[in-house]
């Protein structure tokens, strides 16, 4: 089994009569059961029996994702989406058991405090009311999938997916990246309808949800949902008026000197965005063998325990990374927890996020593994702004080997790489702010929410100027961010992990190997620990400190000025 590829890897659908028969057998002890050693054995169990679930769904995900037109894929996603809420309450019954033990003290010392936090949390979150609400929220972002999936976009004869139309918009032509942006957004208009429709029938549900649960709004139950059990929406409030203060006007700059670098006398427009220098972005000297050949290298060379996890990877083929029809958009990492391994799902598109997106998911896919050993669930993976700090962190780590993609174009790549990571916090803030007035506004017409994301690109994208490009101009850009239909709120989680990657950053120009080494303890404590804890355990400083956004941030401005002020005239 350890050595099966993931073709092989074996798929059952989950039989429910027969798992409803074990969660009533671990019930049975958990309420029955004279001691505690019976009650831990019970719990131990159930672990292993939601590993299992946990496993076959992922599976049934990823297939899904590689293939959304296929229909045996479209029925086990269904089949999780359509009995998933059951599955829940059924944990949700067990965790009420272990909440209201009469073992408690001696159950906690087995398996560590943060696990009871969580399952008080998911009492607080799920009810059989909401039952049918989650079902029908699963269908509605299968719909979503479905069409960015699907889409066909003419440029010139040729036809593209919203994955691979994004060598396009880094064109040295202009008009190739006007043409590229506008057919995007045709496409986007054409389906604007449905676009509006699922996303205001997902706020109504989400909001329903929240209030049958007691809640006073949605933001309120999907920090819980989202373990955030350290910070709440009032610490992310302040955090993004950190980015107003100190990061806006640095990344205006930035900016306007990527304006002068292209030329551009009329100024930067939401089409040349993507375009950092006027003889092209930097971009991996190779095609897909060429990028994971020079990946198996700078992983063998980055340490042992890269080695050994992308040796791994390669020879289990848990990777699927080129762009194709009916593959779903965007890239992520999940694992198949029973079998002890993650799986790496991306689109390579020919441009520079090629090898960013590899070095991002393959530091997603390294926690994954490190944290492979935990029998508990919840501690496989931390909460999500954690998850990124692993990610954002690994493309800062394999700095020294951009060589080996990039070749003579290496230090070009840390250019766009660390300005990058600066203009990203105000968009990500953007997004989050975005959701926050929609979550306390769910009754707005859709036309009110194009309105109000105009209103957040005035405030956090002061420089982007859609003239010309009528989707952009309506306020539709944020319905391409897939975040933000399928996974509300999480998209903050890259900002906070953000500020802790550059401090990684910081860390790796002065003594690597410390910094490799606090990133080992990151990656292996899983999510046994919260946020801030995890934060704590690297020597991090905290996100939403006063003073440390602004302080890493003007290190890596000082960086790009000093390295390279040949692009910043």
């Amino acid at each position: 089994m350890s050595e099966l590829k993931f073709s092989q890897l074996p798929y059952s659908r989950p039989k429910m009569d027969e798992i409803h028969t074990r969660f009533e057998a671990i019930e049975e002890v958990l309420q029955n059961g004279s001691s505690a050693q019976e009650q831990i054995d019970a719990i131990k169990t159930w672990n292993e029996l939601r590993l299992n679930i946990m496993t076959m769904g992922s599976l049934a995900e990823v297939h899904f994702s590689l293939d959304v037109a296929n229909e045996k894929n479209k029925e086990e996603k269904h089949f999780y989406d359509e009995n998933g809420p059951t599955i829940m309450e059924w944990n949700t019954d067990i965790s009420r058991l272990i909440i209201h033990s009469s073992h408690l003290d001696a159950l906690k010392k087995e398996f560590g405090e943060l696990l009871f936090i969580r399952l008080e949390n998911e009492l607080m979150t799920f009810s059989p009311a909401i039952k049918e609400l989650l079902i029908q929220e699963s269908d509605l972002n299968m719909q979503y999938n479905e069409i960015t999936a699907s889409a066909k976009i003419e440029v010139r004869g040729t036809e593209y997916n919203l994955s691979s139309i994004g060598k396009l918009m880094i064109s040295e032509d202009r008009e190739v990246r006007k043409e590229a942006v506008k057919a995007q957004y045709d496409f986007l208009l054409l389906h604007a309808s449905e676009f509006d429709n699922i996303y205001h029938e997902l706020v109504q549900l989400r909001d329903k949800k929240a209030k049958l649960l007691g809640f006073k709004n949605y933001i309120d139950l999907r920090y819980i949902e989202m373990g955030r059990v350290d910070y709440n929406a009032s610490d992310v409030a302040k955090f993004r008026q950190q980015v107003i203060e100190y990061i806006i006007p640095i990344a205006s700059r930035l900016r306007a000197s990527q304006a002068k670098r292209l030329g551009l006398t009329d100024g930067l427009h939401s089409y040349d965005e993507k375009l950092q220098f006027a003889d092209g972005n930097p971009i991996a000297h190779g095609d897909h063998d060429f990028i994971v050949s020079a990946a198996t290298t700078m992983y063998t060379e980055l340490s042992g325990e890269t080695k050994e996890f992308f040796n791994v990877m390669l020879d289990r083929q848990l990777m699927d990374l080129d762009s194709r029809n009916n593959k779903s958009t965007g890239g992520y990492c999940t694992s198949f927890p029973e079998y002890g391994v993650p799986f790496i799902f991306a689109n390579f598109n020919k441009t520079t996020h090629d090898v960013e997106v590899l070095t991002h998911e393959a530091g997603h896919a390294f926690q994954a593994y490190r944290s492979r050993l935990h029998k508990v669930p919840e501690y496989q993976w931390p909460t999500a702004e954690a998850c990124e700090i692993h990610s954002m962190a690994m493309e800062f780590l394999t700095w020294p080997w951009m060589d080996k993609f990039f070749e003579d174009d290496a230090e070009k790549f840390k250019f766009y790489h660390l300005q990058g990571a600066i203009i990203f916090l105000p968009y990500a803030c953007a997004i989050d702010h975005f959701q926050h007035w929609v979550y306390e506004n769910p009754n707005v017409t859709p036309a009110e929410r194009l309105a109000q994301w105009r209103e957040m690109e005035k405030l956090y994208l002061p420089w982007r100027n859609n003239e010309g490009i009528e989707g952009a101009m309506q306020g539709r850009a944020w319905q391409f961010q897939r975040h933000v239909y399928e996974g509300p709120f999480y998209y903050i989680d890259y900002a906070l992990a953000q500020t802790c990657a550059l401090q990684y950053w910081n860390w790796s120009q002065e003594d690597r190997a410390e910094a490799f080494k606090s990133y080992l303890k990151i990656c292996d404590v899983g999510g046994s620990v919260a946020f801030l804890d995890i934060v704590k355990v690297g020597g991090l400083k905290s996100p939403f400190t006063p003073g440390t956004l602004e302080d890493i941030v003007e290190s890596a401005s000082a960086w790009l000025s000093k390295e390279h002020p040949e692009y910043l005239k």
